[in-house]
């Protein structure tokens, strides 16, 4: 494997400072980038810039969609040139919509999905030149709804049609795809990971039993910014444990045993397949 597939290349990573986006700059350095730390708290990208050779740092409020523009043209000024996007910057949100604002509506709409948008269409024209790619971090929260989670559902869905809408529109000179994460180890999740009860639950749920390391998503983000997913476009890599390829039925083998209670699952599992009453 060739584990600089990167060289030369320059990247912006936005939230970049921690969680999965730091793990991402690691990952894009490790592999010959060079990369802009763009995150909302200046000192925690300064630090982690400070740690990393071929990296920069950059404050940026991704609801200033001004200050969106500015940090795409700081990357191309500090670097010469912009290969990869990675929108990786978002919040978290908890409500129903009878619960939550309007305003917490629109912050976590404008946060999530209008600066994806805005950081894609700034970025383009010098994607375009580099004939370069963009890595959206969605959710598989934009892929089902959950409990709770109404404006962060519909944001992570705008997120992962727009790739689709973008990849199509751009294509053939811009690669654009997006990776949805399931539960993984990050600040954002702090309080899913950090709660016993919630954690007992999922664990139950996600086939690998556990959470997600940031790391692993970084994995996932750099193949797709790499010439190894060349004809990959306008696709959504689910990173989740093997989540979504559950239907949501209880765990019959669990409840029932493998083997020692086959005469109680046949009252509704018939050995005969002409048995169907």
């Amino acid at each position: 494997m060739n584990c600089r597939r990167l060289d030369g290349k320059v990247a912006v990573v936005t939230g970049g400072a921690s969680g999965i986006g730091e793990a991402t700059v690691r990952r894009f350095v490790a592999e010959g980038a060079q990369v802009l730390v763009a995150d909302i708290r200046a000192q925690a990208a300064v630090a982690l810039s400070a740690q990393i050779e071929r990296t920069a740092s950059f404050s940026v409020d991704m609801k200033d969609l001004a200050q969106v523009e500015a940090m795409i043209d700081f990357a191309v000024a500090q670097f010469g040139r912009l290969d990869v996007l990675v929108n990786n910057a978002g919040i978290g949100s908890f409500g129903r919509i009878t619960d939550i604002t309007l305003e917490h509506w629109r912050d976590v709409l404008a946060i999530d999905l209008e600066a994806v948008m805005w950081a894609c269409r700034t970025a383009m024209p010098h994607l375009t030149r580099a004939r370069g790619c963009i890595v959206n971090v969605a959710s598989v929260a934009g892929g089902g709804g959950d409990y709770g989670f109404a404006a962060y559902n519909a944001a992570k869905a705008g997120v992962i049609n727009l790739t689709r809408a973008m990849a199509l529109d751009h294509a053939p000179d811009v690669r654009i795809n997006s990776v949805s994460p399931g539960l993984t180890r990050t600040p954002l999740a702090v309080g899913l990971t950090g709660n016993a009860a919630i954690m007992a639950a999922w664990r139950n749920a996600l086939p690998l039993g556990r959470a997600g390391e940031p790391s692993e998503i970084a994995s996932a983000i750099a193949f797709l910014a790499s010439d190894d997913a060349s004809y990959v476009n306008g696709h959504d890599l689910v990173v989740d444990g093997g989540g979504a390829a559950h239907t949501g039925l209880p765990n019959f083998t669990q409840i029932l045993g493998e083997s020692s209670h086959l005469d109680e699952a046949e009252t509704f599992i018939p050995r005969n397949p002409e048995d169907t009453r």
